[in-house]
Protein backbone atom coordinates (compact mmCIF):
# COMPACT_ATOMS: atom_id res chain seq x y z
CA UNK A 1 0.00 0.00 0.00
CA UNK A 2 1.12 3.64 -0.78
CA UNK A 3 0.15 5.73 2.09
CA UNK A 4 0.56 9.69 2.78
CA UNK A 5 1.61 11.28 5.65
CA UNK A 6 -0.05 14.37 6.13
CA UNK A 7 1.10 15.50 10.01
CA UNK A 8 4.47 14.55 11.90
CA UNK A 9 3.69 11.23 14.21
CA UNK A 10 5.92 9.49 16.09
CA UNK A 11 8.45 7.55 14.28
CA UNK A 12 7.30 4.01 15.11
CA UNK A 13 4.54 4.84 12.22
CA UNK A 14 6.84 4.57 9.89
CA UNK A 15 9.01 1.77 11.09
CA UNK A 16 5.83 -0.30 11.44
CA UNK A 17 4.04 0.40 8.33
CA UNK A 18 7.80 -0.51 6.22
CA UNK A 19 8.05 -3.67 8.33
CA UNK A 20 4.16 -4.57 6.58
CA UNK A 21 5.34 -3.59 2.97
CA UNK A 22 3.68 -0.09 2.98
CA UNK A 23 5.11 3.02 0.99
CA UNK A 24 5.21 5.66 2.92
CA UNK A 25 5.27 9.17 1.54
CA UNK A 26 4.97 12.78 3.62
CA UNK A 27 3.46 15.71 3.12
CA UNK A 28 3.65 17.96 6.40
CA UNK A 29 3.01 21.28 4.23
CA UNK A 30 1.32 20.42 0.61
CA UNK A 31 -1.61 22.80 0.59
CA UNK A 32 -5.15 21.71 0.00
CA UNK A 33 -4.77 22.02 -3.08
CA UNK A 34 -1.67 20.23 -3.72
CA UNK A 35 -3.07 16.74 -1.60
CA UNK A 36 -5.79 17.26 -3.91
CA UNK A 37 -3.61 16.40 -6.91
CA UNK A 38 -2.45 13.53 -6.04
CA UNK A 39 -4.43 11.57 -3.33
CA UNK A 40 -5.76 9.18 -5.88
CA UNK A 41 -2.88 7.31 -5.71
CA UNK A 42 -2.53 6.57 -2.06
CA UNK A 43 -4.41 3.62 -0.19
CA UNK A 44 -3.98 5.08 2.99
CA UNK A 45 -4.17 8.49 4.52
CA UNK A 46 -2.54 9.21 8.51
CA UNK A 47 -3.41 12.40 9.77
CA UNK A 48 -3.86 14.36 12.94
CA UNK A 49 -6.16 17.35 11.90
CA UNK A 50 -3.92 19.24 9.36
CA UNK A 51 -6.59 19.56 6.19
CA UNK A 52 -10.77 18.28 6.61
CA UNK A 53 -10.80 14.92 4.56
CA UNK A 54 -14.61 16.04 2.93
CA UNK A 55 -16.42 14.95 0.42
CA UNK A 56 -14.77 16.26 -2.44
CA UNK A 57 -10.99 14.79 -0.97
CA UNK A 58 -12.68 11.44 -0.78
CA UNK A 59 -14.21 11.63 -3.93
CA UNK A 60 -11.01 12.47 -5.71
CA UNK A 61 -8.91 9.43 -3.44
CA UNK A 62 -10.41 6.24 -5.55
CA UNK A 63 -8.02 3.96 -4.40
CA UNK A 64 -8.53 5.16 -0.37
CA UNK A 65 -8.90 1.99 2.18
CA UNK A 66 -8.12 3.57 5.21
CA UNK A 67 -7.95 7.08 7.36
CA UNK A 68 -5.49 6.88 10.29
CA UNK A 69 -6.42 9.75 12.60
CA UNK A 70 -3.79 10.13 14.91
CA UNK A 71 -5.94 11.03 18.18
CA UNK A 72 -9.67 10.87 19.34
CA UNK A 73 -11.84 12.63 17.58
CA UNK A 74 -13.04 11.90 13.82
CA UNK A 75 -14.76 15.57 13.33
CA UNK A 76 -12.94 16.53 10.55
CA UNK A 77 -13.25 13.79 8.95
CA UNK A 78 -16.76 12.98 6.52
CA UNK A 79 -17.56 10.07 8.30
CA UNK A 80 -20.24 8.70 6.65
CA UNK A 81 -19.35 9.41 3.26
CA UNK A 82 -15.70 7.75 3.87
CA UNK A 83 -18.19 4.44 5.16
CA UNK A 84 -20.37 4.84 2.39
CA UNK A 85 -17.48 4.15 0.35
CA UNK A 86 -15.82 1.51 2.10
CA UNK A 87 -12.80 3.22 3.65
CA UNK A 88 -11.70 1.86 6.92
CA UNK A 89 -11.47 4.51 9.72
CA UNK A 90 -9.03 4.04 12.74
CA UNK A 91 -8.86 6.58 15.62
CA UNK A 92 -6.68 6.15 18.45
CA UNK A 93 -8.61 7.59 21.36
CA UNK A 94 -7.44 4.53 23.48
CA UNK A 95 -3.69 5.59 22.60
CA UNK A 96 -3.90 8.99 24.89
CA UNK A 97 -6.62 8.34 26.92
CA UNK A 98 -4.55 7.90 29.92
CA UNK A 99 -2.92 11.50 29.06
CA UNK A 100 -6.20 12.97 29.56
CA UNK A 101 -7.12 11.58 32.20
CA UNK A 102 -3.98 12.73 34.47
CA UNK A 103 -4.34 15.88 32.68
CA UNK A 104 -8.02 16.50 33.49
CA UNK A 105 -7.16 15.25 37.71
CA UNK A 106 -3.74 17.90 37.71
CA UNK A 107 -6.42 20.77 36.32
CA UNK A 108 -8.93 19.75 38.82
CA UNK A 109 -5.91 19.35 42.14
CA UNK A 110 -4.66 22.52 40.79
CA UNK A 111 -7.99 24.85 41.34
CA UNK A 112 -8.64 23.48 43.94
CA UNK A 113 -5.54 24.15 45.67
CA UNK A 114 -5.43 27.64 43.68
CA UNK A 115 -1.68 26.61 42.92
CA UNK A 116 -1.68 28.51 39.83
CA UNK A 117 -2.02 31.50 41.87
CA UNK A 118 0.11 30.68 44.72
CA UNK A 119 2.58 29.95 42.47
CA UNK A 120 2.85 33.53 41.16
CA UNK A 121 2.20 35.15 44.21
CA UNK A 122 5.50 33.28 45.65
CA UNK A 123 7.58 34.67 42.76
CA UNK A 124 6.63 37.85 43.52
CA UNK A 125 7.36 37.44 47.20
CA UNK A 126 3.79 37.22 48.22
CA UNK A 127 3.28 34.85 51.16
CA UNK A 128 -0.43 34.69 51.50
CA UNK A 129 -1.90 31.34 53.04
CA UNK A 130 -4.93 31.78 54.15
CA UNK A 131 -6.01 33.28 50.93
CA UNK A 132 -4.63 30.23 49.17
CA UNK A 133 -6.31 27.57 51.22
CA UNK A 134 -7.27 24.87 49.29
CA UNK A 135 -10.37 22.50 48.99
CA UNK A 136 -10.04 18.59 49.32
CA UNK A 137 -11.61 16.14 46.70
CA UNK A 138 -12.54 13.66 49.68
CA UNK A 139 -16.55 14.19 49.94
CA UNK A 140 -17.32 16.45 46.65
CA UNK A 141 -19.25 14.91 43.33
CA UNK A 142 -17.05 14.18 40.52
CA UNK A 143 -19.62 14.30 37.97
CA UNK A 144 -18.38 13.26 33.90
CA UNK A 145 -20.07 14.07 31.28
CA UNK A 146 -19.31 11.36 28.26
CA UNK A 147 -18.30 8.05 29.62
CA UNK A 148 -16.01 6.42 26.73
CA UNK A 149 -12.32 6.51 26.51
CA UNK A 150 -11.58 9.53 28.33
CA UNK A 151 -13.96 9.73 30.66
CA UNK A 152 -13.12 6.23 32.26
CA UNK A 153 -9.52 7.31 32.54
CA UNK A 154 -10.26 10.20 34.30
CA UNK A 155 -12.93 7.91 36.56
CA UNK A 156 -9.99 5.54 37.38
CA UNK A 157 -8.15 8.43 38.30
CA UNK A 158 -9.93 9.74 41.01
CA UNK A 159 -10.22 6.14 43.03
CA UNK A 160 -8.64 6.88 46.62
CA UNK A 161 -9.46 10.48 46.79
CA UNK A 162 -12.82 9.56 48.42
CA UNK A 163 -15.20 11.61 46.28
CA UNK A 164 -18.62 9.90 44.81
CA UNK A 165 -17.88 9.71 41.00
CA UNK A 166 -21.20 9.78 38.55
CA UNK A 167 -21.42 10.06 35.00
CA UNK A 168 -23.82 10.97 32.62
CA UNK A 169 -24.19 9.60 28.47
CA UNK A 170 -26.51 8.86 26.12
CA UNK A 171 -25.35 5.60 25.64
CA UNK A 172 -26.83 3.19 28.36
CA UNK A 173 -25.12 1.01 30.37
CA UNK A 174 -21.93 2.33 30.66
CA UNK A 175 -21.21 3.15 34.07
CA UNK A 176 -18.51 0.58 36.04
CA UNK A 177 -16.73 0.18 39.38
CA UNK A 178 -15.32 3.97 38.98
CA UNK A 179 -18.32 5.86 38.46
CA UNK A 180 -22.12 5.26 38.52
CA UNK A 181 -23.74 6.05 35.33
CA UNK A 182 -26.89 8.17 36.46
CA UNK A 183 -30.18 10.46 34.67
CA UNK A 184 -29.26 13.95 33.57
CA UNK A 185 -32.17 15.08 36.98
CA UNK A 186 -29.60 13.45 39.33
CA UNK A 187 -26.24 14.63 37.76
CA UNK A 188 -27.56 18.26 37.64
CA UNK A 189 -28.59 18.00 41.41
CA UNK A 190 -25.57 16.04 42.74
CA UNK A 191 -22.51 17.43 40.65
CA UNK A 192 -19.93 19.68 42.49
CA UNK A 193 -17.80 19.22 39.51
CA UNK A 194 -18.15 18.61 35.63
CA UNK A 195 -16.11 17.02 33.76
CA UNK A 196 -16.52 17.13 29.97
CA UNK A 197 -15.30 13.79 27.59
CA UNK A 198 -17.46 13.92 24.74
CA UNK A 199 -16.58 13.91 21.16
CA UNK A 200 -17.29 16.94 18.76
CA UNK A 201 -20.78 16.67 17.45
CA UNK A 202 -24.14 18.70 16.15
CA UNK A 203 -25.26 17.41 19.74
CA UNK A 204 -22.14 18.86 21.82
CA UNK A 205 -21.97 21.83 19.76
CA UNK A 206 -22.33 24.89 22.75
CA UNK A 207 -23.74 22.35 25.16
CA UNK A 208 -22.77 24.13 27.88
CA UNK A 209 -24.78 27.33 27.88
CA UNK A 210 -26.57 29.14 29.82
CA UNK A 211 -29.11 26.91 29.69
CA UNK A 212 -27.23 23.79 30.83
CA UNK A 213 -25.19 26.13 33.73
CA UNK A 214 -28.56 27.28 35.48
CA UNK A 215 -30.12 23.83 35.30
CA UNK A 216 -27.72 23.19 37.99
CA UNK A 217 -28.79 22.97 41.72
CA UNK A 218 -25.81 24.56 43.05
CA UNK A 219 -22.62 26.18 42.15
CA UNK A 220 -19.67 23.79 40.27
CA UNK A 221 -16.67 23.55 38.79
CA UNK A 222 -16.08 23.29 35.20
CA UNK A 223 -13.36 21.18 33.94
CA UNK A 224 -13.08 20.74 29.64
CA UNK A 225 -10.50 18.53 28.08
CA UNK A 226 -12.57 18.01 25.79
CA UNK A 227 -13.39 20.42 22.49
CA UNK A 228 -13.24 23.70 22.83
CA UNK A 229 -17.01 24.54 20.87
CA UNK A 230 -18.69 22.65 23.68
CA UNK A 231 -18.52 25.56 25.91
CA UNK A 232 -20.14 28.82 24.94
CA UNK A 233 -17.50 31.02 26.26
CA UNK A 234 -19.39 34.25 27.05
CA UNK A 235 -22.24 32.10 29.19
CA UNK A 236 -19.33 30.57 30.80
CA UNK A 237 -17.99 34.34 31.54
CA UNK A 238 -21.46 35.02 33.04
CA UNK A 239 -21.49 32.24 35.17
CA UNK A 240 -17.87 32.66 36.49
CA UNK A 241 -18.84 36.07 37.23
CA UNK A 242 -22.54 35.72 39.21
CA UNK A 243 -20.96 32.36 41.01
CA UNK A 244 -22.76 29.42 39.49
CA UNK A 245 -19.61 28.28 38.36
CA UNK A 246 -16.72 28.40 40.66
CA UNK A 247 -14.05 27.97 38.85
CA UNK A 248 -12.66 26.52 35.34
CA UNK A 249 -9.86 23.98 34.01
CA UNK A 250 -9.72 24.59 30.47
CA UNK A 251 -7.45 22.47 28.01
CA UNK A 252 -9.32 23.87 24.86
CA UNK A 253 -10.99 27.07 23.66
CA UNK A 254 -13.85 27.74 21.52
CA UNK A 255 -11.53 30.42 19.69
CA UNK A 256 -8.90 27.32 19.16
CA UNK A 257 -7.41 27.74 15.21
CA UNK A 258 -3.77 27.51 13.92
CA UNK A 259 -4.35 31.28 13.76
CA UNK A 260 -4.55 31.11 17.82
CA UNK A 261 -2.09 33.33 18.94
CA UNK A 262 -3.35 36.02 16.49
CA UNK A 263 -5.74 36.72 19.04
CA UNK A 264 -3.14 38.96 21.33
CA UNK A 265 -2.39 41.23 18.22
CA UNK A 266 -5.57 42.13 17.64
CA UNK A 267 -7.39 44.92 19.30
CA UNK A 268 -10.51 43.41 18.71
CA UNK A 269 -9.83 40.03 21.16
CA UNK A 270 -13.06 39.21 22.93
CA UNK A 271 -13.90 39.89 26.05
CA UNK A 272 -14.91 36.83 27.43
CA UNK A 273 -11.23 35.52 26.54
CA UNK A 274 -9.91 38.69 28.02
CA UNK A 275 -11.93 37.93 31.03
CA UNK A 276 -10.49 34.05 31.26
CA UNK A 277 -6.94 35.03 30.76
CA UNK A 278 -7.34 37.53 33.77
CA UNK A 279 -9.44 35.26 36.20
CA UNK A 280 -7.25 33.77 39.29
CA UNK A 281 -10.24 30.72 39.19
CA UNK A 282 -9.64 30.09 35.72
CA UNK A 283 -6.62 27.30 34.45
CA UNK A 284 -5.90 27.23 30.91
CA UNK A 285 -3.61 25.11 28.93
CA UNK A 286 -3.16 24.69 24.84
CA UNK A 287 -5.02 21.41 24.15
CA UNK A 288 -2.57 19.41 25.45
CA UNK A 289 -4.20 16.98 27.68
CA UNK A 290 -3.86 13.84 25.30
CA UNK A 291 0.01 15.33 24.55
CA UNK A 292 2.49 13.40 26.62
CA UNK A 293 5.89 11.57 25.54
CA UNK A 294 4.15 8.33 26.03
CA UNK A 295 0.52 8.87 24.52
CA UNK A 296 2.38 9.75 21.45
CA UNK A 297 3.90 6.33 20.57
CA UNK A 298 0.82 5.32 22.17
CA UNK A 299 -1.10 6.52 19.53
CA UNK A 300 0.87 5.41 16.48
CA UNK A 301 0.73 1.95 18.19
CA UNK A 302 -3.07 1.96 18.21
CA UNK A 303 -3.06 3.33 14.22
CA UNK A 304 -0.65 0.14 13.64
CA UNK A 305 -2.74 -2.71 15.28
CA UNK A 306 -6.16 -1.13 14.16
CA UNK A 307 -4.53 -1.36 10.57
CA UNK A 308 -2.97 -4.71 11.30
CA UNK A 309 -6.98 -6.56 12.83
CA UNK A 310 -8.14 -4.68 9.99
CA UNK A 311 -6.07 -6.18 6.98
CA UNK A 312 -4.92 -9.50 8.55
CA UNK A 313 -3.87 -10.40 5.04
CA UNK A 314 -1.24 -7.81 5.67
CA UNK A 315 0.57 -9.91 7.94
CA UNK A 316 0.05 -13.33 6.71
CA UNK A 317 3.57 -15.03 6.21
Amino acid sequence: MKVLHLDENHPLLIAEFEKLGFENHLDYSGSRDEILTKIEGFDGLVLRSRLPIDSELLDRATNLKFIGRVGAGLENIDVDYAREKGIFLAAAPEGNRDAVGEHTLGMLLALFNKLATADREVRKGIWRREANRGLEVGGKTIGIVGYGNMGKAFARRLRGFGAEVICYDILGGVGNEDARQVGILEFRKKADVVSLHVPQTPETKGMVNSEFIDAFHKPFWLLNTARGTCVVTDHLVDALKNGKILGAGLDVLEYEKTSFESLFKDSEMPSAFQYLLEAPNVLLSPHVAGWTIESKEKLAQTIIDKIKSHFPYLTEK
